[in-house]
């Protein structure tokens, strides 16, 4: 097996909305803010290669939603192609919730500007059925996260399917559910090269959320948060898990262990270090 960091550019998001109830006299030294507010963080998707099974875990935000103070060289199909790939190779499509920074890249506009397309027109697009339900009848406060035009020409593409919790797409890669952030949310763990890769999806988007009250806004249900991030975080520490890191402006990969403080920052590393 193989795992490749695909970096797919950088956005802006409010730092107060990042980092829920913390004080920005706190989250500002590990993340510092612009004149408006918003921090930068990363899209970082990643990419496992296993025989005939090129699988792609999230692609980022795309080029549709261009208000999200898009910036950096990085893009989705040239980091593909850095390792040698393009989005016709990639095999399965595995989402690990529909919010538009996740998904937003696997569907592009029509030539002709008629409609939408998938850009893996030879992949399984995967999704948990309970996140595809949430997505499609989406409540007001993460309305403007799920966009119909990222989200149905999937089903409409007959590309579609569902995974279930603890199922392995391939020997070694099953996926774990988180339901604070948004239902139905899937964490990939792999194992690669005598480790445990976590891919964090929005569990834990930077260091900068490793300590527990460190919860973004946008979770939904911030309580149920706060306990799978409590479980999971001992679990990583106890068994030491690689954590693959989406939202790090900085980090791809990082450790975590116990202190008397509670769970904090081992170590951090480039995918390439494993």
């Amino acid at each position: 097996m193989k795992a490749y960091s695909i970096e797919t550019g950088f956005f802006k998001l409010d730092g107060g909305a990042m980092f829920g109830v913390v004080p920005k006299s706190i989250w500002q030294k590990s993340n510092p803010a612009d004149g408006n507010n918003m921090c930068t963080w990363a899209m970082r998707c990643l990419l496992v290669e296993e025989g005939d099974r090129l699988i792609l875990i999230d692609n980022g935000i795309g080029d549709k939603q261009s208000h999200y103070y898009l910036h950096g060289n990085d893009t989705l199909v040239n980091s593909l192609a850095a390792h040698g790939f393009t989005p016709d190779d990639i095999t399965d499509m595995v989402m690990t919730h529909l919010h538009f920074d996740h998904c937003g890249g696997g569907i592009r506009r029509k030539p002709d500007q008629t409609g939408f397309e998938t850009v893996f027109r030879n992949a399984t697009y995967w999704s948990s059925q309970r996140q595809w339900q949430w997505a499609t009848h989406p409540n007001p406060r993460e309305k403007a996260s799920f966009l119909a035009e990222n989200i149905m020409p999937i089903s409409e593409s007959g590309q579609l399917r569902f995974l279930s919790e603890n199922e392995e797409l391939i020997p070694g890669f099953r996926v774990m559910f988180a339901n604070g952030h948004t239902d139905g949310m899937m964490i990939p763990h792999i194992e690669y090269k005598g480790k445990t890769l976590v891919y964090m999806a929005d569990l834990l988007p930077s260091t900068g959320h490793i300590p527990l009250a460190y919860v973004m806004g946008y979770d939904t249900r911030p309580l149920i948060t706060l306990e799978e991030k409590d479980r999971f975080m001992q679990e990583a520490a106890d068994k030491g898990y690689v954590l693959f890191l989406e939202h790090d402006p900085n980090v791809q990969c990082c450790t975590v262990h116990v202190t008397d403080k509670g769970i904090r920052l081992d170590d951090s590393f480039p995918l390439s270090d494993i």
